[in-house]
């Protein structure tokens, strides 16, 4: 945890002790207080920070007077703040004296002043500074301590969906085939892996059925964490069956379920990192959100993450972000298949897709060439709500969008000439069959 906080001067007589005669834990709790502010035995470093939750809880009630109306819930808020401090600190500080003395005497007052142990509380700027478990708070820290400004986070976002399209942490789009199990994420803080299957059989396309997401044990945060999302099986808990990670109240790491069995967000607030899940139809879409200094924290071994490099050269079915139509495979399906490849057009398609969607970027295009190449119109609804996850997490929003221009994909006027060249295929195979006939 680094050095604990200095000791601050008391000041006023606190004003919690004029009203009425506090009692024994309470006067146990005022020479802490005492002893903590006054001695120079603070700078000790240890990893229980009860002193500095001790100074928190003198600064917001030296300026209390008990003479007006909104003293006791202003000094009930503060003691609340300085109980949850407390029990933050419960582990690291089992074995510390002073701690256990806070205990008491917090106990005590809040019996004396009526406080209920559940209500809003007092914070500072300080407190949120140095909280571990806070990924903001545990930068600012990083700052408060080294005494030199750190800029600002920076976010990086990277999604997956469809047939599938991946949106890299660079914002690079690619569309790949990656069957099987492969890593979007493997760093020291976080690791998610998706599973892809064909979509239908003799395409290369294939959407993602797995997920799998390990959010690493880091400091007193939270233990290791495992969450698995399989088809028809969406999870609002982790595979040990918990919704959260961390002590009581900090929930430094939680699940949320947003609809039942198809849409779950994840919030990992020590990291600060954001992932949504969603099922889809029969196929499951993913959306992250994670500091840069945490993405780029790995190992030379794990290099092979899709979020980071995207997709291998030889597992890509774009050139260069730009799609190309299926139509092979729209107009010549496999014999004895009942895939409804065929059920759409390129006008039908484009007509589908625009119904969701009104800018022609490249959710819009991806839209329609998973439609072409599935006819499943639950892949209409995974690249919308692709896009709004981009416009809930991307910090950037002049990036929510990415055109053919600039290196997104594209079946615009190309894809005229792809048709063309498809039907004449098509009737150079016909006439080839009949003259072999």
């Amino acid at each position: 945890m680094g050095r604990a906080a200095p000791c601050r001067a008391a000041g006023a007589e606190p004003p919690h002790c004029r009203p009425r005669p506090p009692s024994l834990a309470a006067f146990g709790l005022l020479a802490v207080l005492g002893l903590l502010l006054r001695s120079g035995d603070c700078q000790l470093q240890t990893p229980c920070r009860i002193q500095k939750c001790t100074a928190d809880f003198v600064s917001l009630t030296s300026h209390l007077n008990s003479a007006l109306a909104d003293f006791d819930v202003e000094f009930c808020k503060a003691l609340r703040a300085y109980s949850a401090c407390t029990y933050r600190n419960s582990k690291v500080c089992r074995g510390n004296l002073v701690y256990h003395s806070a205990v008491l005497g917090i106990s005590d007052l809040m019996s004396q002043r009526n406080c209920s142990k559940d209500g809003p509380t007092s914070s500072t700027n300080s407190e949120e500074a140095h909280d571990p478990c806070s990924y903001s708070g545990h930068k600012e820290g990083r700052e408060h301590r080294g005494g030199e400004k750190t800029p600002p986070t920076t976010y990086l976002f990277c999604g997956l969906f469809g047939d599938p399209h991946l949106r890299t942490f660079k914002d690079h789009f690619q569309t790949c085939k990656v069957e099987g199990a492969w890593p979007l994420v493997d760093n020291d803080y976080l690791s998610v892996q998706v599973t892809n299957v064909p979509v239908v059989p003799g395409s290369s396309a294939t959407a993602t059925n797995k997920i799998t997401i390990i959010f690493k044990s880091y400091q007193d945060c939270t233990d290791q964490k495992v969450y698995q999302a399989v088809t028809d099986d969406l999870p609002a808990a982790f595979v040990d069956g918990t919704t959260s990670g961390g002590d009581g109240n900090t929930k430094s790491l939680q699940i949320v379920e947003k609809i039942s069995g198809k849409y779950i967000e994840m919030d990992a607030r020590y990291i600060g990192t954001t992932v949504y899940v969603r099922q889809l139809g029969h196929f499951l879409t993913l959306a992250i959100r994670m500091p840069q200094e945490l993405v780029m924290d790995y190992e030379e071994s794990q290099d092979l993450q899709l979020c980071v490099n995207g997709c291998p050269s030889s597992e890509r079915i774009d050139d260069s972000g730009h799609l190309t139509l299926p139509v092979r495979e729209q107009l010549l399906p496999d014999s004895g298949t009942s895939h409804p490849w065929s059920v759409y057009t390129l006008e039908t398609a484009t007509t589908k897709c625009h119904e969701k969607m009104l800018v022609k970027d490249i959710y819009f295009y991806s839209c329609i060439f998973d439609l072409l190449t599935t006819g499943d119109t639950n892949f209409t609804a995974a690249a919308h709500s692709a896009l709004q996850d981009v416009e809930a997490l991307h910090p950037r929003k002049e990036h929510w969008h990415i055109f053919p221009s600039s290196g997104g994909g594209s079946i615009g006027k190309g894809s005229k000439f792809f048709v063309g060249i498809g039907l004449l295929c098509l009737i150079l195979m016909a006439f080839s069959y009949f003259f072999c006939l």
